[in-house]
């Protein structure tokens, strides 16, 4: 990892453990609100910043993701229940990667990833079923679907053009799932204490791999 690498981590890893702290602190809740969107916006400039010579379609793509993301945090935390908007906001976000993606190698180009994530995808929903609301569960399963694919996608990429830019979105896939996964079984089926924390830190640590990966990239 570069100098200027190393210093956007650390940025963005103390941004993040703000946002967290925010969120366990009594009366700290305005860290959450300003460093959550904040540290999403930290890779995104990461990301125009660091991509010099780096594919451009791609580049673009990811950073469109991570504006799309940021969207996504700002629903998410707002008084009352805008979780739909949200998650509209991240499907958005995901297609935007998975486009970005599908320019690296051709959809599909492994067909592993996708078998293995179309299992976790059914197993997650098999325990969120029962708990979910019936409004909400088409608008769920069209996002799970989608976030498996862009997950899918990445690992295939990173089989089929084996790199540091290929294995960090493949990391960084794996790490959206883990992030929603736990966020929807903790708000949906099995509520715990941790669940918050886990989230962050896993969501942050996908952000972060995936928009790496853009800054890595070559043709």
């Amino acid at each position: 990892m570069s100098g200027s690498a190393r210093i956007w981590a650390v940025c963005v890893a103390a941004s993040a453990a703000l946002a967290i702290a925010g969120a366990y602190i009594p009366g700290a809740i305005w860290l959450q609100y300003l460093f959550k969107p904040a540290t999403t916006l930290l890779i995104a400039a990461m990301v125009l910043r660091e991509g010099a010579g780096a594919d451009p379609r791609y580049r673009r793509a990811i950073f469109v993701g991570l504006l799309l993301s940021t969207a996504g945090d700002a629903f998410l935390m707002l008084p009352g229940d805008w979780f739909v908007f949200g998650l509209g906001s991240f499907l958005c976000a995901h297609l935007a990667y998975l486009v970005g993606l599908c320019r690296r190698a051709r959809p599909f180009a492994a067909a592993w990833p996708f078998l293995a994530y179309a299992a976790i995808a059914a197993a997650v929903m098999s325990v969120l079923w029962p708990h979910l609301p019936n409004e909400l569960r088409i608008p769920v399963i069209v996002y799970v679907a989608v976030l498996a694919a862009m997950a899918a996608q990445a690992a295939a990429v990173w089989r089929k053009r084996a790199g540091a830019a290929g294995a960090a979105a493949a990391i960084g896939g794996a790490c959206f799932v883990l992030s929603d996964a736990t966020l929807a079984i903790d708000r949906f089926a099995v509520p715990f204490a941790a669940a918050q924390g886990l989230v962050l830190v896993s969501y942050w640590a996908a952000q972060w791999w995936i928009g790496r990966s853009a800054t890595l990239a070559r043709d």
